[in-house]
């Protein structure tokens, strides 16, 4: 549609872009570092961000950079994730048939987990997304799961991802104990404007134009309206470039940027 009108050979703005084209800032290469650190010393992290900051596409980059030959990716995503559910899922993705009892499963969860690091020399690192949907009993488990031998040993590489209410609930008194375990924290926050230019042309770029199609002021409505939440930047600009197509603009500024939040946004 607008693709033809802008002489566009890919689609901007969308989700699932391949890896080796995601725009990446200096923000996301630190926490990637900080994520590999984890998987390497097999220790226990907590990334948050606002809805919409690129939890999930900074997931699928430290997906794709772990050595297979060395770590095992592990992803659990359930907004009413159990103990239990934890470790049948995790189980299956090692290829076994989980106990159906919660205890015997957890211990032959850490059975499984030592003849894997000890045999074979590969190490599980475990993402749980949407943790700030967990509830207490789940995030009570986190901390019994993070304590082998005395307390002394982590059974794997443990990475909490969620909203930004999640390190709010962990500053609770209550999961203290929890808190106290944490040896990575790490928050995605909003692209300043910089970034938020950076973004848009990296898309464009990425679809094959190789000219301005918005204008500086066009730039700071979008950062404006959306403050740097690239999940939105995306709805903004895919809408941008359908109303100027369909207007036959050339040229996206402002004043287009401003009519289009007033009849789609508000």
């Amino acid at each position: 549609m607008y693709e033809a009108f802008y002489e566009l050979s890919k689609t901007p703005f969308i989700r699932g872009l391949p890896i080796e084209s995601l725009y990446v800032t200096d923000e996301t290469e630190e926490i990637l570092m900080r994520l590999k650190y984890v998987a390497e010393r097999q220790l226990f992290a907590v990334v948050t961000g606002d809805c919409g900051t690129g939890k999930t596409t900074l997931l699928r980059r430290f997906k794709v950079e772990l050595d297979a030959k060395h770590y095992k990716f592990l992803y659990v995503s359930d907004s009413k994730l159990t103990p239990r559910n934890f470790y049948r899922q995790i189980l299956e993705q090692l290829g076994f048939e989980a106990n159906y009892h919660r205890g015997e499963a957890k211990r032959q969860l850490h059975r499984e987990i030592e003849i894997m690091k000890g045999v074979h020399n590969i190490h599980p690192v475990c993402v749980c997304d949407e943790c700030h949907l967990m509830n207490k009993e789940m995030l009570e488990e986190i901390r019994f799961i993070l304590n082998v031998k005395l307390d002394s040993v982590s059974p794997m590489g443990l990475i909490l991802v969620g909203q930004s209410e999640l390190w709010e609930k962990l500053q609770l008194q209550s999961y203290a104990a929890i808190r106290q375990r944490i040896d990575v924290q790490s928050k995605i926050n909003h692209y300043d404007r910089s970034n938020t230019g950076g973004y848009i042309r990296h898309q464009l770029k990425y679809s094959g134009c190789d000219r301005e199609i918005f204008t500086d002021a066009a730039l700071d409505e979008i950062y404006r309206f959306t403050s740097g939440t690239a999940r939105l930047i995306d709805k903004v600009c895919t809408s941008a470039l359908l109303y100027g197509s369909q207007s036959k603009k050339r040229i996206i500024d402002d004043h287009a940027i401003k009519l289009i939040i007033e009849c789609e946004f508000s």
